[in-house]
């Protein structure tokens, strides 16, 4: 806990509190960003009620045979890269993880002018039909995390020096949204040959700003660097709270002041582990530059030999829908050929 720091975001949730409260909330983010790029948020305003029900309907979907799960697969989604996905069905680094999923996204109907141009990851979602009401949950917790995204971006332009609006304004008036629930099943830490069976291995994030919630089970590990020494920390749930950490495009902006971090996830609760990941991430079409702050004019940007890739972000040119499409192609390549 000492690693990652819980931040009360209240201030920036509420929009009658001060400029003074706000700038508070964002000096302690901007420390986070800086230290390690993951952090806690309480006082987010995410109704409770709404994440038992989603957490619930989840359990329930991932509990079904595996015949139902597969009516919503990731295949039936086209280009709009939606569905279920089963365990080992998503690469890491070229590696299966353990874990299955659903993909959701922005809710948009075939005649959205995106969806008629076959403009990836864009379109309908696919909801299954059991157990009732997930449609609803899920588009209730799109709203509400979007709500809380735009909030806490405004911090982060703050922590920065910008004005509140900065990100809104030019980066995300029209955020790429995508969520995702994943269910994490136990199994031995090793594979057969000895090697780590990881329910994710080490990534970073691509966009900005990843809002997740983790059941009780824990598994959550973040990449730290402390004199001079590298080590993993564990991320524990804590109740009422988000885990958030920034993504590689916010690095990309800051000149590398605020990093991705590495995380993984090892499942060794010795049951199923759900974990919801929430993106909110840049407009599709946004040209991704560094930032122009007085904070950020002496930065040195280039990492790329201590990322886990060995890719530097900062070398990247073109929007981040180009960025986007160039990650999730290596994680499912049999459906990259099919769609993209």
């Amino acid at each position: 806990m000492d690693t990652v720091p819980v931040i009360d975001v209240r201030a920036l949730v509420d929009t009658t509190s001060s400029l003074a409260a706000r700038r508070e909330v964002a000096a302690r983010m901007g420390v986070a960003c800086r230290h390690n790029g993951f952090f806690y948020v309480s006082g987010h305003g995410v109704d409770a009620s709404l994440q038992a029900r989603l957490e619930g309907l989840a359990r329930e979907f991932f509990a079904r045979s595996e015949e139902e799960k597969q009516a919503v697969r990731m295949a039936l989604g086209g280009r709009a890269w939606r569905g279920f996905f089963p365990v080992g069905g998503e690469l890491t680094s070229g590696r299966p993880d353990r874990k299955e999923g659903l993909y959701f996204g922005t809710e948009l109907s075939p005649e959205d002018p995106r969806v008629r141009a076959g403009t990836p990851l864009h379109g309908p979602n696919l909801f299954p039909r059991q157990p009732e009401g997930m449609r609803g949950a899920v588009l209730d917790y799109l709203a509400a995390l979007t709500s809380l995204g735009h909030a806490l971006m405004s911090g982060i332009a703050l922590s920065l020096e910008l004005e509140e609006d900065f990100f809104a304004a030019r980066y995300m008036a029209d955020p790429t949204v995508l969520f995702r629930i994943f269910n994490y099943p136990p199994g031995p830490e090793v594979d057969g040959e000895g090697l780590p069976v990881w329910g994710v291995g080490e990534h970073t994030d691509y966009g900005v700003l990843t809002i997740l919630k983790q059941d009780d089970a824990g598994g959550l590990q973040v990449k730290s660097r402390q004199d001079g020494q590298v080590r993993w920390a564990d991320a524990p749930p804590v109740e009422g709270t988000f885990v958030c950490n920034i993504g590689d495009m916010l690095d990309r902006m800051t000149r590398g002041v605020y990093r991705s971090t590495p995380h993984r996830v090892l499942n060794r609760a010795g049951r199923d582990r759900l974990s919801l990941p929430f993106f909110f991430d840049p407009d599709w079409t946004a040209e991704i530059h560094a930032i122009d702050s007085p904070v950020l004019r002496d930065a040195s940007a280039d990492d790329h030999a201590e990322r886990w890739d060995r890719q530097s972000v900062h070398a990247f040119r073109g929007t981040y829908g180009d960025y986007l499409l160039g990650k999730v192609g290596k994680v499912f390549p049999d459906l990259r050929a099919e769609v993209l």
